[in-house]
This record gives structure tokens, C-alpha cells and sequence, in this order.
């Protein structure tokens, strides 16, 4: 293969406290396969470095994400982001009719903050949902997976998780899970797409060479995009797969994907030179993936556009792509807060947060300006969600 230097590097992170080594076993498991194969798309490396079965980001047995990990997703920040959304799902099962069984799959459903939330807030709104919900979490790390039973069981709501993995009618939810999915890096140079492969020289590198497959090109000529020269760019070519298991799960019924992302002529507009991808460690965001590899996460904005098409490729019908702060405020978050706050034994404390939590879900500054995408399959005509009709005022 023909590579040749990458030509620019991401700026080094400050000094000013300790960090973490990368894992020496997966560095080397990669660099024996760059040695033995040649180099690897980045595709493959964020692959390794996020799920390697034993070393990987996504399969460590300490806590991540979380308050003493890496960041802090929303439904970890405060419970009424998962109440909000259940409310959401009891009006999806309603939309449907209320059918006897309602499947949820939560995808990247960690330690069970989403799933308890969901589940409780269902409960104590007195829903229907309670009982026809089948919830099925989607986890590579099984420390994690073990943690959500614990967790479910705790608050006595183990009945509602599916005993084995279901079909039917329900929703599939993706709460800031396609971000991570493996994206491979191009590049626009000299008129032509080149791919950015990840070889070794001491260090993991980049070198440019020829795609490894013309889905990438295809991809970016689907979207409508025509990148400028020296522009880089991320694409994840993963989001069909998922799409595909999507289709295979839920046989009619909602897909709900959250995560901070645009669609494709915003996502690589030219304010963008250098792609979105970010690596996050210790609560701090930084541009480079090749230190702390094991130790970091790495994520990429979405292309809503390309998940979309996934979808609408399969069966679906796009509902709507709108902010987080609306969908939430759209689908009762006000009513949610104040049901919290009239919960016995509330305390200032437990007022403070809320009310914090409350903010940065709403802040189009912070999480609110997350991007919401719902696609229905097998519905009523007209079916919508409220979510997908409010508008905050500008």
C-alpha cells in the first residue's frame, strides 16, 4: 500500500496533573497486528482501543463513564432525564395502541442509571408502560452489565428486563452511543480522497494512502459533500450495522438516537478543517488518540444525515431531527421537575440538583444543544411525538 505522511498533528495536552499510561498490553496486541497485517485503518484502532474484549476503553472493569471516570452523560447527571424519556416512551406505547409488550433497547446502557430511571419514573407516573415494558440493555462491558441487574434489583424493578433477547414492537434508543461507534479518518489532497491509516514507528502514526473501500467516497457523495483541500474528516461507516440491528429488533415501533452531532452539510461544513473526533480522559477533552490508548474515550460527532438514510434504507420513516432541550421540554420535562420536587423527603440539596441538571439538559450551550433523532416504523399515518413539536423561542 502506498502511504505517505500525515501532515498535521493534534496539539499537545497541558502538564498540569498526572494521567494515565496507555495500556502496554493493548498497545502491543495493536502493534503486532500493524506488524503482521501493515497499517491499520483508524477504523480498526478505535475498535481495539474502545472494545477490545479484555484491555479495551468500553471493557475496563473500573467505573467509566462516570463522576470518578472520564465525563458524565445525562442520565448519570440527575434521574429526570431518564423520567423525562420514559414519558416519551408511554407516548410511543400509547401511539401504538398499547400492545401487550413494549421492547426497549438501551444501547450502551452502562450501569443501569438510564434503565432505573426509565423504569421508576414509569412507576411512579402510575403507566401502563410499567407493566407491558420489556427492557433489554445493550452492554459490551459485562462488569457493567452486572452492576445494571444489581442496580434494577435494588429498586425492585428486575421483572420489567427481558429474560432473553426480543423482538417486537417498541423502541430502540442510542443515548450518546453512536458517537463511539469506529469511524475511519479521510482526507481531501490533490483532488483526491486519501484514508488515514494508523501504522507504528516508534509510536502509533499516521500515514495517507488509498481508501480501504469505496464506501467511504460513496458515503460523502451520498451526503452531498465535497470537502476542501487538505480537509479532514470522520466516517462511520458502523452506523449500518446498527441500523440493521435496529430493523432486526424492533418490528414496529420508534428509534430514538441522542447524541451531539448535525446533519452532513453542517457536520463537514469548512469551519471543521480538522474533523470532530475528541478523545476525553479525566473529565479533559484533547485531539489526540494515540495516548492513554485503553485508558480514554474516543468519540466523533454524528452524521445525522447518514443515520437517517441507514434507517429510512430499512423500512423506517424519519419523524423528526430536533434539540435535545425540546424533545425533553416537548415531552414534559417542566412536569417531570416539579413531580421530583414534590417527592417526601426532598432536600435543598435535592432541589439544587435538579435544578442544575435541569439547566444543562435545556442549555443549547451544553447538552440541550445535542441533536434528537426519531424514526418510525409500521405506525399510524401522522403518528408524531410531542417532543418532536415544541420549539424553545430563539
Amino acid at each position: 500500500m502506498d502511504l505517505t505522511p500525515g501532515l498535521r498533528r493534534p496539539p499537545d495536552l497541558p502538564a498540569d496533573e498526572p494521567l494515565p499510561e496507555s495500556d502496554p498490553i493493548l498497545v502491543e496486541r495493536i502493534r503486532a497486528e500493524i506488524a503482521e497485517r501493515g497499517p491499520m485503518t483508524f477504523a480498526r484502532f478505535m475498535d481495539l482501543a474502545l472494545y477490545d474484549p479484555e484491555h479495551g476503553y468500553y471493557s475496563a472493569a473500573e467505573a467509566r463513564p462516570g463522576r470518578a471516570g472520564d465525563f458524565i452523560t445525562a442520565p448519570e447527571a440527575h434521574p429526570i432525564f431518564g423520567r423525562t424519556l420514559g414519558r416519551a416512551l408511554d407516548e410511543m406505547w400509547r401511539l401504538m395502541g398499547e400492545p401487550d409488550r413494549f421492547v426497549v433497547r438501551d444501547y450502551g446502557a452502562g450501569g443501569g442509571a438510564l434503565a432505573v430511571a426509565i423504569l421508576g419514573g414509569l412507576v411512579a407516573d402510575r403507566s401502563g408502560l410499567a407493566v407491558a415494558i420489556r427492557y433489554i440493555p445493550v452492554e459490551v462491558n459485562p462488569t457493567r452489565t452486572r452492576e445494571l441487574h444489581e442496580r434494577l434489583a435494588a429498586a425492585g424493578l428486575a421483572d420489567r428486563l427481558a429474560s432473553e433477547i426480543e423482538a417486537g414492537p417498541g423502541c430502540a434508543i442510542a443515548n450518546e452511543f453512536l458517537d463511539a461507534l469506529p469511524v475511519h479518518r479521510v482526507e481531501w489532497r490533490e483532488g483526491r480522497l486519501r484514508e488515514l491509516y494508523v501504522s507504528w514507528d516508534g509510536g502509533f502514526v499516521e500515514r495517507a494512502g488509498p481508501p480501504s473501500t469505496p464506501a467511504l467516497g460513496e458515503r460523502l457523495a451520498a451526503d452531498g459533500i465535497a470537502l476542501g483541500e487538505g480537509q479532514r474528516a470522520e466516517i462511520c461507516l458502523a452506523i449500518d450495522s446498527w441500523a440493521t440491528g435496529v430493523t432486526a429488533a424492533v418490528h414496529r415501533g420508534f428509534a430514538l438516537a441522542i447524541d451531539y452531532g448535525h446533519p452532513a452539510d453542517v457536520l463537514y461544513g469548512p469551519e471543521r478543517p480538522d474533523g470532530t473526533l475528541r478523545a476525553y480522559v479525566r473529565h479533559r477533552v484533547h485531539a489526540d488518540p494515540f495516548r492513554h490508548v485503553g485508558r480514554q474515550d474516543l468519540t466523533a460527532h454524528v452524521d445525522f444525515t447518514a443515520v437517517a438514510r441507514a434507517l429510512e434504507g430499512r423500512g423506517w420513516r424519519t419523524l423528526g431531527l430536533t434539540s435535545q432541550a425540546e424533545f425533553l421540554v416537548g415531552s414534559g420535562a417542566a412536569e417531570v421537575a416539579e413531580a421530583l420536587r414534590r417527592e417526601p423527603g426532598v432536600t435543598v440539596e435535592g432541589l439544587l440538583a435538579l435544578r442544575s441538571a435541569l439547566a444543562r439538559m435545556v442549555d443549547p450551550r451544553a447538552t440541550g444543544g445535542f441533536r434528537v433523532l426519531v424514526a418510525g416504523r409500521g405506525l399510524p399515518e401522522g403518528a408524531g411525538l410531542n417532543g418532536l413539536g415544541y420549539r424553545l423561542r430563539s
